[in-house]
């Protein structure tokens, strides 16, 4: 997935942690929404600005992080 069409970096919003499409909801909310437990269908309800897609954005946005990084380390 291209999560750069869903994940914008501002530096004037949220500090400059990656967003959703520009909204002031971060990857990291996200993830620990999902970490909590919460389903993807409950965070749809309860946010309704968002999308499935932002949601597997995040996914993806953060395992390339989480790629990068240890490839940084090695």
């Amino acid at each position: 997935m291209d999560y750069q069409k869903y994940i914008t970096i501002e530096p004037g919003k949220r500090g400059g942690k990656p967003c959703i499409r520009g909204l002031r909801m971060t990857v990291y909310d996200v993830l620990e929404y999902l970490a909590s437990d919460m389903t993807e269908e409950e965070i749809l309800t309860d946010f309704p600005d968002l999308t499935a897609l932002d949601i597997r954005a995040c996914l993806a946005f953060a395992a390339d992080r989480e790629r990068k990084l240890v490839a940084t380390t090695l």
